[in-house]
């Protein structure tokens, strides 16, 4: 039986109306019934009374093992939890005048990233003179595109210039079955990004 201090739905003694619309042990519904008459009902299977929809009228209650039901709630939390992934924003961030083997690796990069299901942002760095050559970031993020695998991703944000910089954000289209967890190279080549941001 349910400790009647249990959190969340009312239990026994806790629920205060005077019926309710009553589904049994079995999943059966046995249509409304006095409170006392519910509560005698689940007592004499050793059972509790649970408040399982109170904003029915009348609430409709269950007649079940309150402590299982709980432990099982709790189980679909956390595999609801545990199968859900986080969406995280990667950052991947290269120069105008990037050479085609270092682009290669980046645009490697941004695909591995879009094979975890993570989003990426690509973005272009400018410096003193740079500024007045934009079109080259238009170029070098064209280039990664290019190098990417056809389906994967999505264009979430245009390339478009912020300040000093230039940058477009592509979302993962790849499907569940086929994610893959990044390279320690990706990983590395992201983290160092991240040191950018902090210098800048």
């Amino acid at each position: 039986m349910a400790d009647n201090n249990s959190k969340g739905l009312r239990v026994n003694e806790m629920i205060r109306v005077r019926e309710v619309r009553l589904i049994d042990e079995n999943g059966e519904q046995k249509g409304i019934v006095s409170t006392i008459e519910a509560m005698r009902m689940a007592k004499d299977l050793d059972l509790d009374l649970v408040e399982v929809s109170p904003n029915a009228n009348p609430p409709v209650c269950k007649i079940l093992d309150y402590g299982k039901y709980r432990f099982e709630q709790e189980k679909k939390l956390r595999d609801s939890k545990k199968n859900q992934k986080v969406l995280k924003l990667k950052e991947i961030r290269m120069q105008p005048k990037i050479g085609s083997g270092d682009l290669d690796t980046k645009a490697k990069h941004v695909q591995e990233f879009l094979n975890e299901g993570d989003k990426v942002k690509v973005t272009i760095r400018f410096r003193g003179r740079e500024l007045a050559h934009t079109e080259l970031g238009f170029d070098v993020l064209k280039q990664v595109e290019n190098r990417l695998e056809p389906g994967s991703y999505a264009i979430e944000k245009p390339a478009a210039m912020e300040g000093r910089f230039m940058s477009m954000t592509l979302g993962s289209k790849v499907s569940k079955a086929k994610q893959k967890p990044a390279s320690k190279e990706a990983a590395a080549d992201m983290a160092e990004s991240a040191e950018e941001n902090q210098q800048d």
